[in-house]
């Protein structure tokens, strides 16, 4: 979800009135997996959670947004699941980033942060892994993956914005929001951001014809009114953010697209994606209005990845209906897997 942007929006649009509330200290979510886990690392910025169905095989790490809403978004509900889906496609070994909200001692936590944790996970699986960003996961997954490329045998990205030069939403709204709404939203959290409030200024609620266009279902048959009641618990659990991080993320990309410019230091080193060789799965929405399928798909462009070595698919759907729809996990995920699963050495090879 766009929440730097629309955050900012609604700041401005409500005069900034909320700004003398507290901070909230951050909840434990209450909504249950869909799919068997287990914690398999505990670290400070995330639980590294193992949805292994075997012991063997290449691992996949899914890579969760950290923004306004929880990692059950990968592992919504049967046939509404990142997990269940790359389960279904062939890959024993699956594992997920469970972001925390921020608690008051975390805000100083940065990008390097979070980049840290996520080599720890890396690690503690083996590598070199898959790895799947879903969104604003998508970005960190492509830093993670040009910082240690040794550790990423492929990359998926779904919905990821990278360069924010490419005309959307987010990027007229970088270009136009004062830099100080970010701030004083930090400030009024005590150094964090507040995933509550951010949802209580949302720009336009969602209603139940916006949650099944996003689930790609009718909601109206059985099963339906329970799918709605835990989409909407999942909605309203939402993660609180550590500011330095927050404001790391508004500045050095969505508004100076330092990722897409060849400027952004992740762990000490330049970023140059041009010096990227690891094969990639681009998957946009056509019916995205968060991140276009223009932007989604312009990453490639960035990269020093051969060809050959890139695939893409577009689906029919919205932002939420890349992770969640039921037609794009039977359809697009499944296509996810069976690249995964592909040797492309000889596809390589062939186009020498």
């Amino acid at each position: 979800m766009p929440w730097p942007f629309s955050a900012a929006k609604l700041a401005m649009d409500a005069c900034l009135w909320w700004l003398d509330r507290g901070p909230a200290e951050p909840r434990e979510s209450e909504l249950p997996w869909t799919s068997a886990s287990t914690v398999a690392l505990e670290l400070p910025t995330m639980r590294l959670r193992d949805f292994s169905t075997g012991p063997s095989g290449q691992p996949v790490l899914v890579c969760a947004p950290y923004a306004l809403h929880g990692a059950a978004i990968a592992d919504f509900a049967p046939g509404h699941s990142v997990m269940g889906s790359l389960h279904r496609g062939g890959l024993d070994r699956v594992y997920l980033t469970d972001w925390r909200s921020a608690s008051p001692d975390m805000r100083y936590l940065s990008i390097d942060s979070y980049l840290g944790d996520l080599n720890t996970a890396v690690d503690d699986i083996g590598a070199p892994v898959d790895l799947v960003g879903l969104c604003q996961g998508g970005w960190l997954s492509l830093l993670y993956a040009a910082r240690f490329p040794a550790k990423v045998r492929r990359l998926v990205l779904v919905g990821a914005p990278v360069d924010l030069s490419i005309e959307s939403a987010l990027s007229r709204l970088a270009r136009s929001a004062p830099g100080a709404i970010y701030d004083q939203l930090v400030a009024r959290g005590g150094g964090n951001v507040s995933g509550e409030e951010m949802l209580r200024f949302w720009s336009r609620p969602l209603s139940p014809q916006d949650v099944a266009v996003a689930l790609q279902r009718s909601l109206s048959d059985d099963g339906g009114p329970e799918l709605l009641e835990r989409f909407n618990r999942w909605n309203e659990e939402t993660l609180d953010l550590p500011g330095t991080y927050y404001l790391q993320i508004v500045n050095w990309i969505f508004r100076e697209n330092r990722i897409a410019r060849g400027e952004f230091v992740a762990l000490g080193r330049r970023i140059d994606l041009k010096e990227m060789r690891t094969p990639v799965f681009l998957l946009a929405g056509l019916d995205d209005d968060v991140v276009p399928a223009g932007q989604a798909l312009a990453t490639a462009h960035l990269l020093g990845t051969p060809p050959a070595h890139i695939a893409s698919a577009s689906e029919p759907c919205t932002h939420l209906g890349l992770f969640m729809g039921a037609r794009t996990h039977a359809h697009a995920w499944m296509r996810i897997a069976e690249w995964l699963r592909t040797d492309l050495t000889g596809v390589l090879a062939r186009s020498a």
